[in-house]
């Protein structure tokens, strides 16, 4: 397959690229420094792209069979902090890089779009959503991550409700709650709209696990303009 990568150089982004070119695939890396392209594949090629710039992301869709967004406001692998900053300055940039994503595939029905997003929006109990919880702030805190950050977690959410309006091939990826570097187990469990966690009631899950639930994804289609998450 012909595999685009937006947010190549990112936590997430690098271990989506690393997975797909294991598997074969050749891989479109796109990046907004392009200064960060320092992976070399013969079946790895970079770009520039400003992903809100949507006739630029449309230009670079003929010959891909699947687009995987990891979008996020600064690059989170470099300065977490900043992009922590910069989501909750702006927290629609998320919905408003879907509506660029979605208008670039008006020319391109047929490549699907995968957007990795955030878990926010998942049930963790039932008619319960961690976006719609007073405590989110403190919760955010237990897992790491600034109690402000709450802003861009309900951005994120938004970003699904945009997908939901299209009738493209997009399929969204909300991993478990806490994603971090890790083992590649290949060893996880799949849901929709719940939240997934063990036996101890964490919801978690590793970049490199969740890059393989993406590439079994871009492969196998299950999830198509629907929402899907992992845990273990």
């Amino acid at each position: 397959m012909f595999i685009g990568v937006i947010g190549a150089t990112g936590s997430i982004g690098q271990r989506v690229v690393a997975e797909a070119l294991a598997r074969d695939h050749h891989v479109r890396a796109f990046t907004r420094d392009i200064a960060q392209a320092n992976a070399t594949h013969p079946n790895l090629t970079w770009a520039s792209l400003d992903i809100f710039d949507s006739a630029a992301v449309a230009a670079h869709l003929p010959g891909l069979d699947v687009l995987v967004s990891c979008y996020q406001p600064g690059n989170a692998a470099k300065d977490f902090a900043d992009t922590v900053a910069r989501s909750v300055a702006d927290p629609t940039v998320y919905a408003t890089a879907a509506r660029s994503l979605l208008t670039a595939l008006d020319t391109y029905p047929r490549t699907r779009l995968l957007v990795v997003g955030g878990a926010g929006s998942l049930e963790h109990a039932p008619g319960r959503v961690p976006a719609d919880d007073e405590d989110l702030a403190e919760s955010l805190a237990e897992l790491g991550i600034p109690g402000e950050y709450a802003v861009a977690v309900r951005g994120h959410r938004e970003a699904l409700n945009v997908l939901r309006t299209s009738n493209r091939r997009w399929t969204y990826f909300s991993p478990a709650a806490l994603i971090a570097p890790g083992e590649r187990t290949g060893r996880f469990r799949l849901g929709t709209d719940q939240q997934i966690a063990d036996a101890d009631g964490h919801s978690r899950i590793s970049m490199e696990d969740a890059a393989i639930a993406l590439l079994d994804e871009a492969e196998l289609p299950r999830f198509v303009q629907r929402r899907f998450t992992i845990g273990y």
